[in-house]
């Protein structure tokens, strides 16, 4: 099994259910809670949900320094190891698919399966633009939230907001950021795993996000083609369908880990 050295403390981590091991990576600037509540006690009706916080996000301690894919694998998988599970299925949203993918090519005997949503594959201009723009507004919350609101969720769902509930998000999404939030859309802005999909052997899905402008669809496609046998799947939606979506979500998400 897989461990973190000193001075790397384990991660916090929501688990929930029993049965064969979920392992959950969550999105930049996000977190286990954020990316994965409204699901979790559907998955925590037929697996062992294990879901980490990023340093900086949700309940993990805010560390200085840059994190990487290779570290945040491993401090995942330790997560894994700490909470007894020697195998688990493997799932990843927006940048935590690259940790996912990331995971999947380091470790693949402890992955069973796995599912990559609204995922970042590398290699895009656009992406990393937009991911470094978001880390320079961190500290302009009103110019943010404007960027928010126009690339991360779907323009379908956004223009039918009732003007009242569209003000009231914008308001909201001025909240401050969690303190890991500029380094983990660092590393979004550089994270790349396409040379390491075709190692990947496990049953995977792909689940695009059809109306995303943050990571948008040509990426989730670029995993999908890239891992043979790959089953892609694609939801009407910007880059947050726990929000969006969140009916078909379930059902892709059941359907994963009921096969």
């Amino acid at each position: 099994m897989s461990s973190i050295p000193a001075p790397f403390a384990p991660l916090a981590r929501i688990v929930q259910g029993s049965g064969p091991g979920l392992l959950l990576a969550h999105g930049a600037g996000g977190s286990a809670r954020d990316n994965w509540g409204p699901l979790l006690p559907d998955l925590a009706a037929h697996r062992t949900v294990v879901a980490p916080d990023y340093p900086g996000s949700g309940d993990s301690p805010y560390e200085p320094g840059e994190p990487t894919l290779d570290e945040l694998a491993e401090r995942l998988v330790a997560a894994a190891d700490e909470e007894g599970l020697s195998t688990f299925d493997l799932a990843g949203y927006s940048l935590g698919a690259a940790v996912a993918v990331r995971i999947a090519t380091r470790h693949p005997e402890r992955v069973r399966s796995l599912l990559l949503l609204a995922g970042v594959a590398g290699g895009s201009a656009r992406l990393s633009t937009l991911a470094e723009l978001m880390v320079a507004l961190d500290d302009r919350p009103g110019d943010l939230a404007r960027l928010v609101l126009s690339v991360v969720f779907g323009h379908s769902w956004v223009d039918a907001l009732p003007a009242e509930q569209l003000a009231e998000l914008a308001k909201a999404l001025e909240s401050p950021q969690p303190d890991g939030f500029r380094q983990q859309f660092g590393l979004a802005a550089r994270a790349d795993v396409r040379a390491e999909l075709s190692a990947i052997t496990v049953p995977t899905t792909v689940v695009g996000t059809a109306e995303d402008m943050l990571v948008q669809p040509s990426q989730h496609r670029l995993l999908a083609g890239g891992i043979s046998g790959a089953r892609y799947v694609e939801l009407p939606c910007g880059h947050l369908p726990v929000v969006e979506a969140l009916p078909q979500l379930r059902e892709v998400l059941l359907e994963f880990v009921t096969s």
